[in-house]
């Protein structure tokens, strides 16, 4: 048989063992090092009929935000605060493995990590989106859809959900006293104010010792365990997200930890250079 044709066959009946192979050599099929990073881009700003959107691509996993505001009746147990709704969608469009209808479990899981993310970092305080106390908020809702899933969708969508943020802008609105109306100021817009910046980093477990970096879908079914680490510029811990698996030592908890502040300053860096490159509308 031709080399790669032996390849093909190797890694179509023994997938595992075709990764061991490569993971003794500190490599992986895709070329990659262990602790290395698929390439990433971002770019805002790109549906004209939402407040805010983004779109991000790591590797070929590829995930489009878009945010829209409306108003609201504030809660009533939090009458000056507004809403941040959070919502993934995994269609059948990026992965075979999706069907339509009602979101699966793993967009239910989606969804909730983002929305923890949200209330854990503090990206946007809630109070910030109160309109007129006891009366008028901001919703924002954040659409997170899937267009191509190979692995590691949840850096992917805390990606995007920072940049579309960061792109939106909310016109000026005020109460008429006289006629209890909300007066909208379509010419006078204000960016959100963002208090911090979470970033996520995931890591596949093999066998349950080997850590490796932003894994391809093939690479989380492959893993004994996954884990995905959320920090903000200061180097906090927003976030911890574990679903079973394999455990970790304190040791290599500590290592995904230093990675995962380190991996916030290159997404930083590259969000500041997109944002910086745009004229102002």
């Amino acid at each position: 048989l031709p080399c790669h044709i032996f390849n093909v066959c190797f890694r179509t009946v023994e997938p595992l063992e075709y990764y061991r192979r490569f993971l003794k050599e500190n490599c992986r099929p895709d070329g990659r090092e262990l602790g290395e990073f698929r390439t990433t881009t971002v770019n805002v700003g790109s549906i004209g009929t939402a407040d805010g959107s983004s779109l991000v691509k790591l590797g070929n996993t590829t995930v489009i935000c878009g945010i829209k505001a409306e108003f609201g009746a504030p809660p009533t147990d939090a009458p000056d605060k507004g809403y941040i709704v959070p919502n993934v969608d995994l269609s059948p469009l990026c992965s075979w493995r999706f069907r339509s209808g009602p979101p699966g479990e793993e967009a239910q899981v989606a969804s909730q990590f983002i929305a923890d993310v949200i209330e854990n970092s503090q990206i946007i305080q809630k109070e910030d989106l109160c309109i007129s106390p006891g009366k008028l908020a901001w919703v924002l809702y954040c659409d997170l859809i899937c267009l191509n899933h190979d692995g590691n969708i949840l850096d992917a969508c805390t990606f995007a959900l920072l940049a579309a943020l960061k792109n939106v802008q909310l016109p000026e609105v005020n109460i008429n006293e006289e006629t209890a109306l909300a007066e909208v100021n379509l010419k006078k817009k204000s960016y959100l104010n963002i208090r911090t910046h979470p970033v996520a980093t995931s890591f596949a477990v093999f066998d349950d010792t080997l850590l490796i970096v932003d894994p391809t879908e093939e690479e989380e079914h492959l893993a004994t365990g996954t884990l995905t680490v959320v920090t903000d510029e200061e180097g906090k811990l927003c976030c911890l997200h574990k679903p079973g698996g394999s455990g970790l030592t304190g040791a290599k908890l500590q290592d995904c930890m230093s990675r995962a502040v380190t991996r916030h300053k290159e997404v930083k860096k590259l969000m500041d250079e997109v944002f910086k490159s745009m004229k102002p509308k």
